[in-house]
């Protein structure tokens, strides 16, 4: 059993409205005083554990109720916050917002509920002043399955804006826990995706995570909200399902700024199913890990990067050799654009016959999918469950898996009895049965290979 103990969920209402920034700073402030700090991130997102990651010293966890099941959200929450003094979970869009998915909440405030978490809600009150009142009391009276405990006022003018804002807020009993001002050192630099990875400028990272605690530390009141997470009855928890050892394997994992989309718990589940993870990078390694059984490509930004992936001849020839021969192999998203002929006329890799090329359109969304042949997460007909998030295609589509969503169906993806390469990111806590096939697959090749 595992047990679920001081933690809040910090939220907003709605996207941008400072909750990644306040939420970062609150992490990396506690951890400055002393403090032992966990973090786990609601909904399908790599790029903020990363920063979460910066502040806290440890990797995150991601909490997404359709990609591991409601059941999950606490023990995933208890694994991320064992040993600490607080746990703290960053929402996702607005407080209520969820994941369009039948039958699946998936909202900030229903992965609060689950987990029996106070609310800290970050409102953006640059366009407003006593009108914050009612913004509030909306959100505090929506759902009394949710508690807002505490609010924290995000881009403050000044003391006389905050002091407006406090006086509209009183009435409602719900405290104000801080009021950051306006500062446009807090504008994180974004991309198309959202926030820049940190894997590529992490050095700077460091830094602005510094000045973001600095700030929150002096305008919010940590003994406060330190409290509120106390006074959180803790839980005793489900464990999370592990997976089963089913052999060895020697897993290179691409990594580095280009490919740094992976959650944390698939890479746990491959260890205890018996792989050896090698990371390496491909913008500088000439060379894969020796005595690779086995390749786990993530996402990322390869196209940030096409010059040199281009460029990497060595490796790119390496690569290739290996998937040709039978090496087993498994690529999502930006690890399917490596494996393609090209990316935007740059020469990648070639094991694939597609070339990808970058668009203006956003394909998001979560996806059922059910592979067409054998591959080495499992036999033709195995089901997946996953998201996209990209902007990026491949002519052709691919074949390899049967996609659905609410709103439509379709085909994409490549695969062979040894390798799968596609669009779809999977977060395996609930299914590491997946990841036992992969390791399987690769312990297998081996002893054939005998």
């Amino acid at each position: 059993m595992a047990r679920l103990g001081p933690r809040l969920v910090v939220s907003g209402i709605g996207s941008g409205a400072g909750k990644t920034t306040f939420a970062t700073g609150l992490m990396a402030a506690l951890r400055q005083r002393g403090l032992q700090v966990a973090s786990a991130k609601v909904g399908p997102d790599f790029i903020d554990p990363g920063y979460h990651a910066v502040a806290t010293g440890r990797p995150g966890r991601t909490l997404d109720a359709w990609l591991s099941g409601e059941e999950l959200l606490a023990p995933l929450a208890a694994s991320a916050g064992q040993d600490v003094d607080i746990l703290v979970v960053e929402g996702v869009m607005g407080l209520f917002d969820g994941s369009g998915q039948p039958e699946v909440d998936g909202s900030t405030g229903d992965v609060a509920r689950r987990l029996g978490a106070p609310v800290v809600l970050v409102v953006d009150v640059w366009a407003m002043a006593q009108s914050v009142a009612a913004v509030v009391h909306g959100f505090h009276t929506f759902s009394p399955d949710v508690h807002v405990a505490g609010v924290v006022l995000n881009r403050v003018a000044g003391e006389g804006h905050a002091t407006l804002c406090k006086e509209a807020l009183a009435p409602i009993g719900v405290p104000v826990l801080g009021a950051i001002p306006r500062d446009d050192a807090l504008q994180w630099r974004e991309r198309h995706l959202g926030l820049v990875p940190v894997a590529e400028h992490r050095d700077d990272v460091a830094k602005s995570v510094d000045r973001i605690a600095a700030i929150v530390a002096a305008h919010c009141d940590l003994d406060a909200l330190v409290a509120l997470a106390r006074r959180t009855e803790a839980r005793i928890v489900a464990p999370l399902p592990e997976a089963r050892r089913v052999g060895k394997a020697r897993v290179g994992l691409a990594a580095g700024p280009a490919f740094n989309f992976v959650y944390p718990e698939n890479l746990a589940l491959l260890e205890q199913a018996g792989a050896e993870l090698l990371p390496f990078d491909p913008l500088v390694d000439r060379a894969l890990p020796d005595g690779c059984s086995a390749l786990y490509f993530g996402g990322g930004f390869p196209e940030v990067f096409g010059a040199e992936l281009a460029d990497n001849h060595a490796i790119k020839r390496q690569v290739a050799a290996a998937v040709s021969s039978g090496v087993t192999t498994w690529a999502e998203c930006g690890g399917l654009l490596w494996l393609c002929e090209t990316l935007d006329e740059l020469p990648m890799i070639g094991a694939i016959p597609a070339r990808a090329s970058m668009t203006d359109r956003l394909t998001i969304g979560y996806r059922t999918a059910v592979t067409t042949v054998d591959s080495p997460l499992g036999p033709k007909g195995t089901q997946l469950r996953g998201h996209e998030f990209h902007r990026s295609t491949t002519d052709p589509s691919g074949e390899a898996l049967e996609l659905s969503d609410r709103f439509g169906a379709g085909t994409s993806g490549f695969a062979t009895a040894t390798m799968l390469a596609s669009y779809l990111h999977q977060h395996l806590a609930s299914t590491p049965q997946v990841v036992e096939r992969f390791v399987g697959s690769a312990a297998q090749a081996i002893a054939t290979a005998r």
